[in-house]
């Protein structure tokens, strides 16, 4: 069916409705300034605006206008933004990777195979704790987590030249709980966010859930393109700049030390806050430049996890910062889920104490080391480029033969049974629809290679 102006004009009060940029009792834009900026007719504007008080949405006030009523439909992450094909929403790719059967082929999502993570280390720690008499087990956890895992982790972080204080490190129920936070605590609705193009996919959702506005940064192989930054930040005034710095995602490039440089001046400049999230550091062999660390956490937030490295279901990551804002972080955690999991905190503990996690690490990044080589060869073997031949960690960003289309390619996989992650998932600008990430750990199957070849063949004859 065929979409009308009065549809177009309808449509844009919904996202906004949506999107919370207008709110219940809000006056909307007057019939003449709404047909001026869009460009229609008043008689259009005026139709829209009655259909849309018909379906109970706004009503009109004799001499005054049109207002919003008085509640706003439920908050749906899918009806703010741009609409997009399925096979590109960052959202639907994420529930196609959870909901696969486990013996699915899914080299497009983001996390390590269930063989690959140490499940006996952590059976012998979870048996250790049931023998002995925690209260961990029964009793909410501390404010800012626990204590001997914040001292552990400080020597971590020590080591990449982050030097703090365990009043620095705020325990979280994961990575993404640790970002929502600090969108929380800093992010109000309508502010701007820089975020990485391409970059990490559930970055674009979460600031949608916030209702801020992402700006995306191109990136390079060395780092976020500053002469591109250093434009945008002239244009707008974005409040947080959402990044990894090692084995970035979905590209695998690493921070320079240069970009960093450049990238901390032009954030003092600008007074732009940055968040680093870390998740991958534990991939690495040689640490990459710590944004963090050259900042000394003034105006760098690093945010990090173990649910790449140990287990997803152990949900236990962590928030770095200045003191003061870590103070605050903490009330805001106590007001939002009254703390997290003492449990999870004391079973990494005993892992991290014991050295059942460096040992994992050791076998890990060599077993990685050798997916990356043999999926880069195959990759190349039938036709596609990577755009750099990663260091370590466990995504490719490459690029298809004679310009296919991901999407297409995807919907192709999608039909065998298999999930692939297409470019313009990552891609705010919509810049990389003939890129795919491949995670290397998931692609050891020789019928991933198969299935592509196949899906890539149906795409050619569907052009």
């Amino acid at each position: 069916m065929a979409v009308t102006r009065v549809d177009q004009v309808m449509r844009q009060v919904r996202d906004r409705l949506a999107a919370r940029t207008l709110v219940p009792g809000e006056r909307l834009p007057s019939i003449r300034s709404l047909a001026d900026s869009l460009e229609v007719s008043k008689s259009t504007v005026v139709e829209a605006y009655e259909r849309l008080a018909a379906e109970g949405l706004i009503a009109s006030r004799r001499g005054s206008g049109f207002y919003v009523c008085g509640r706003l439909p439920p908050l749906s992450l899918a009806e703010i933004g741009p609409a997009l094909d399925r096979s590109i929403d960052p959202l639907w790719i994420a529930r196609q990777s959870l909901e696969a059967a486990e013996d699915s082929l899914k080299p497009g999502c983001g996390w390590l195979p269930p063989s690959w993570l140490p499940e006996d280390e952590l059976r012998r720690a979870l048996r250790q704790l049931a023998r002995e008499p925690q209260s961990s087990l029964l009793e909410y956890g501390r404010p800012y987590g626990h204590a001997g895992l914040r001292e552990q982790l400080a020597r971590r972080l020590g080591e990449y030249g982050v030097a703090l204080g365990t009043q620095q490190i705020v325990l979280t129920d994961g990575g993404t709980h640790a970002i929502d936070l600090v969108c929380r605590f800093f992010l109000e609705p309508g502010d701007e966010v820089l975020v990485d193009d391409p970059g990490y996919f559930n970055f674009q959702a979460l600031l949608r859930a916030h209702r801020a506005v992402p700006i995306g940064v191109p990136y390079t192989p060395d780092g976020p393109d500053v002469d591109a930054l250093a434009g945008i930040l002239q244009r707008h005034r974005p409040r947080l700049y959402l990044t990894n710095s090692a084995f970035h995602n979905p590209t695998g490039a690493q921070l320079s030390p240069l970009v960093a440089h450049r990238l901390l001046k032009l954030a003092e400049a600008h007074d732009l806050l940055i968040v680093e999230d870390d998740i991958f550091a534990d991939f690495e062999y040689e640490h990459a430049p710590r944004l963090s660390a050259f900042d000394g956490l003034q105006r760098v937030i690093q945010v990090g996890s173990f649910s790449k490295t140990l287990s997803a279901s152990v949900r236990c990551g962590f928030i770095a910062a200045r003191a003061d804002w870590c103070e605050q972080l903490v009330d805001l955690k106590l007001a939002t889920s009254f703390g997290n999991s003492p449990f999870n905190g004391e079973l990494l503990y005993q892992l991290l104490c014991k050295g059942g996690y460096r040992r994992h690490l050791d076998g890990l990044r060599a077993r990685l080391a050798d997916a990356m080589g043999e999926t880069l060869a195959r990759l190349r073997a039938i036709g596609l480029q990577p755009w750099l031949e990663p260091r370590g960690g466990v995504f490719v960003w490459a690029r298809l033969p004679d310009g296919l289309d991901a999407a297409a390619v995807s919907r192709a996989a999608l039909e065998e049974g298999m999930v692939l992650a297409p470019g313009n998932v990552f891609s705010l600008g919509q810049t990389a629809p003939d890129y795919l990430r491949f995670n290397v750990a998931q692609c050891q199957s020789p019928r991933v290679f198969e299935l592509l070849q196949r899906a890539m063949a149906k795409a050619r004859r569907a052009r």
